[in-house]
């Protein structure tokens, strides 16, 4: 995926970023200023396919909303700002919310950059609305109560479905299996997440190997050779971004995709790199929470979908979602709160009490948030298949779970939670 920036991010001039209301001050609707959205996107990097595909998602968003008169009759505009290392990411952080007055604040994908993100959000009382960056651990740590931050779905959300499926399909049929992870709270809290499961379901399998190579690495020669030498009939990977494809082409040359079976939980997110030529059939690959082939495709889907094509001749994935969805929830809630309040333009306390429990229709179907500030939607896995148009894989059957079934409810601890499954 092209990770340069594209024309249509809009970066307003320094005399504009000095101008517009205060957070917590409630102006009367009728003034012309924007509404400002301050967007926060990976563009270098491992992590910057999905923050280019963050932005395409937020950029449909604000032309459908300024196309239908904008929010609450004000216009909006964007703000961008890279996300990179957690220190400088906070540092414009704080420059999008006290010098450029952002009326909100979305983006975020690195975990790390989420845990240092949270704590300032409520320092500030300035409203963040992640893309992603949220893991259990995070949240239980960091900011289990938080106010002004607005968290996507857990990330393990997609390794409990993933696990789900396998021991649907494949219980009795593997007895060994290895992992090969980022080593990071992501990668780490998936692999832990899939054995918990595996052992809740009875699959009675032993880890032979489990290799941690650091994000962003792209040589995993020696990690296709340990996988080779400990021979499991299975190999769970949560490689999200252009590592998942350089690890099946290096598996696949070693052999190694000839004999084994593969769960890749995340690996949709760079679906167009997952060639059929290095990409078995019959693998389970998870596109997080939206599929662009859905076979119920909403019209928001095609229409999303058919514009992102012909603008960037290639197919869309989650990230857009995720980003659309923050962008959509903070419209209903300004307005929601605004109706509320008289015609009046809400003030952030108002607006965090508006988005708390809003439901509205995203790219991937209706989508929410909870009253602790986790999103709610559907997750989409299925089989690899190399049966479509395509020169990579897609899935068939398409499985979809919704997060109630494969996120922990509010309050309770992850493996509290998997070990009270009733299965």
């Amino acid at each position: 995926m092209i990770t340069n920036r594209r024309t249509f991010i809009k970066v307003l001039a320094g005399a504009a970023a000095g101008t517009g209301a205060r957070l917590d001050v409630a102006p009367a609707l009728a003034q012309a200023a924007p509404v400002r959205i301050g967007v926060l996107a990976a563009k270098a990097g491992v992590t910057a396919p999905v923050g280019e595909s963050g932005l395409r998602g937020t950029q449909f968003a604000v032309d459908r909303i300024n196309a239908a008169g904008g929010i609450a009759g004000r216009k909006v505009e964007m703000v961008v700002e890279e996300e990179s290392n957690p220190k400088d990411t906070v540092e414009r952080f704080r420059k999008l919310a006290l010098q450029t007055k952002a009326d909100v604040i979305t983006g975020g994908i690195s975990t790390a950059v989420g845990l240092a993100l949270g704590p300032v959000s409520e320092e500030l009382k300035a409203l963040w609305l992640a893309w992603d960056a949220t893991t259990q651990k995070g949240v239980e740590e960091t900011i289990p109560k938080p106010r002004y931050a607005f968290r996507s779905v857990d990330n393990e959300a997609e390794a409990v479905m993933a696990s789900i499926l396998t021991a649907r399909q494949l219980k009795g049929k593997v007895k060994t299996v290895a992992g090969i992870n980022n080593d990071y709270s992501y990668g780490r809290d998936n692999w832990a997440a899939f054995l918990a499961i595996m052992k809740k379901f009875g699959m009675n399998v032993t880890p032979v190997v489990e290799l941690w190579p650091k994000l962003g690495e792209t040589n995993f020669t020696s990690h296709v050779a340990a996988l080779q030498q400990a021979k499991p009939d299975l190999v769970f990977s949560s490689f999200w971004s252009g590592d998942a494809p350089i690890l099946m082409k290096q598996a696949h040359a070693a052999g190694l995709t000839q004999g084994t079976k593969f769960v890749l939980t995340t690996a949709g997110g760079v679906h167009e790199s997952m060639k059929k030529a290095f990409t078995p059939e019959g693998a389970i690959m998870g596109y997080n929470s939206m599929y662009f082939e859905a076979p119920n495709a909403s019209p928001l889907l095609r229409e999303f979908s058919k514009w992102h094509q012909e603008r960037f001749k290639e197919w869309p994935n989650y990230e857009s979602d995720h980003a659309y969805f923050t962008v959509v929830a903070y419209k209903a809630a300004v307005e929601k709160a605004s109706k509320a309040a008289g015609s009046k333009w809400p003030t952030t306390e108002q607006a965090v009490e508006a988005l708390e429990g809003i439901e509205v229709d995203s790219l991937s179907g209706r989508r929410s948030y909870r009253s602790d500030h986790i999103m709610e939607c559907s997750y989409f896995q299925g089989v690899t298949t190399h049966k479509n148009r395509h020169d990579f894989v897609t899935i068939d059957p398409v499985e979809v779970m919704s997060t109630k079934q494969i996120q922990k409810p509010s309050g309770t601890g992850l493996y509290d939670w998997i070990n009270s499954w009733n299965v």
